[in-house]
């Protein structure tokens, strides 16, 4: 009872009614996405390249459960901010064993990782790292150990930007994909934080939790960030087809044009050779989706991204503007 007699007495105060007072600049920074907002802006901003090297000195890590995802959904956005002075690292989250062709499982898995270091090659990427987890059963392994083992990366590599699978996206159906998304989420934020995880310090590292987050997906989600990455486009085509034992890519365009010509058919995209053949269905077939998003901007291509950025204070964004000397 005393307590809320204290707050009736409170409120009643001058200096609860300036504090209490309508602050458009205020009310803008939870709008835009600032610390504490429960609603998402739907406002869609188009992100293009940028000359000079503006993100000199940041590091982002390109995060996938499987050799072909970050390369098919955001290859364009790695190379571009790869070129704007990013430092980038790839970790991939599965053994791959489930996919591609090959004699055995194990012949698979070496395939796929050697698939996956050339296509890290490709696109610039400084270093790849394999955490190994069993293809296709990610559910089945603690979050807590997947989670720890991001903290560890984040903090050694200080990664500032995340590009990874939307954690909020609806109807995925594949545990590796939602998995990683949620270790992700989960690790970022940790690994930012000085309580969890102390062991780390004592090694040397110190927290640092990345800043920014490019979260893609296969099915709907909140997209406010378009990326134009015409001007790489023909360099993720090439990235993808470094992913010959499982990608979209790999020989499906020289199997086509075999099977076309069985039938006395050709498609002539595909010209004479496997290469060619190759290379035509991943521009036009494998990587479709890109050359239709960018159209639905007035762009050549693009990539679609639910984008969060820094946290923003609202307390600091307040004292900036109003804090007078004493």
């Amino acid at each position: 009872m005393a307590f809320l007699m204290e707050r009736r007495h409170f409120l009643s105060t001058p200096l609860a009614a300036a504090m209490m007072q309508s602050d458009p600049a205020l009310e803008h920074e939870y709008e835009s996405g600032g610390t504490g907002t429960t609603a998402y802006s739907s406002t869609v901003t188009i992100e293009r390249a940028q000359s000079g090297k503006p993100h000199r000195g940041k590091v982002l890590a390109a995060i996938q459960p499987h050799c072909d995802d970050v390369p098919i959904f955001a290859g364009g956005t790695v190379l571009k901010l790869l070129d704007e002075g990013y430092t980038g690292y790839l970790i991939n989250m599965s053994n791959d064993s489930m996919a591609g062709t090959g004699a055995s499982i194990g012949d698979i898995v070496l395939k796929n990782e050697n698939d996956t270091k050339e296509m890290a090659r490709r696109l610039g990427l400084k270093e790849a790292f394999f955490l190994n987890y069993p293809n296709h059963n990610m559910d089945a392994w603690p979050l807590v150990e997947i989670r720890a083992r991001l903290v560890f990366l984040f903090r050694l590599l200080k990664v500032d930007t995340l590009i990874v699978y939307d954690p909020s996206s609806l109807y995925e159906r594949n545990p590796d994909h939602y998995i990683t998304a949620r270790a992700v989420e989960s690790a970022a934020w940790m690994a930012a934080s000085a309580w969890d995880y102390p062991e780390h310090f004592r090694a040397g590292l110190t927290a640092h939790g990345p800043s920014e987050r490019y979260y893609f997906a296969r099915g709907p989600q909140i997209v406010n960030r378009v990326v134009d990455i015409t001007p790489y486009f023909e360099r993720k085509v090439q990235a993808n087809l470094a992913n010959v034992t499982q990608g979209p890519a790999g020989n499906n365009g020289a199997e086509l044009r075999r099977r076309l010509a069985a039938q006395g058919k050709k498609l002539p995209i595909l010209g004479n050779d496997d290469e060619t053949a190759n290379r035509a269905y991943t521009e036009h077939f494998a990587l479709l989706r890109d050359r239709l998003r960018g159209k639905a901007h007035n762009l050549q291509y693009a990539e679609f991204f639910h984008y969060i950025g820094p946290d923003s204070s609202p307390v600091e964004s307040y004292v900036s503007r109003n804090a007078v000397p004493l």
